[in-house]
């Protein structure tokens, strides 16, 4: 890959993963309930955050840019898997989902309907939008050394 926004690396006797983004580095892994050494968040973990970090940027931007009287933000997210004939909005029926539960708290004298606008404007994130869309992701070998 000519150059990658994010390299993941780990060995093959745990789950613990080095990954560098930039001048980032961070680690993932799995609890020890799970067999790992819960030396960081696990996968879906910073899905979640990449998720709630967006929303909350996308958020105080708009209200930056219509100068509305926000202060704080606060994205708190779960993710969890139900089953499709329980979801009443989802269009499909049949075997399980993923779900993600977000609530979003606004602090700062903001009127009901600023409160309504950043709200809608809290699902148009760029990673929010992704996830909603169709992801093509595209799995190769690497070439050999």
């Amino acid at each position: 890959m000519k150059s990658a926004d994010v390299v993941v690396r780990g060995n093959a006797s745990g789950f613990l993963q080095e990954i560098v983004s930039g001048a980032h580095h961070l680690s993932a892994d799995e609890p020890a309930n799970l067999g790992g050494g819960d030396a960081g968040p696990n996968p879906y973990d910073y899905l979640l955050t990449g998720l709630g970090a967006c929303t909350s940027m996308t958020i105080g931007l708009y209200a930056r840019r219509k100068q509305m009287p926000l202060e704080n933000i606060t994205v708190a997210l779960r993710h969890s898997r139900i089953y499709a004939k329980d979801c009443e909005e989802c269009l499909t029926k049949e075997g399980m989902l993923d779900r993600i539960d977000m609530e979003v708290e606004l602090t700062g004298p903001l009127t009901p309907e600023q409160r309504a606008q950043l709200m809608e404007v809290a699902a148009k994130c760029p990673v929010h939008r992704t996830l909603k869309s169709e992801i093509n992701i595209r799995l190769r070998p690497s070439p050999s050394p």
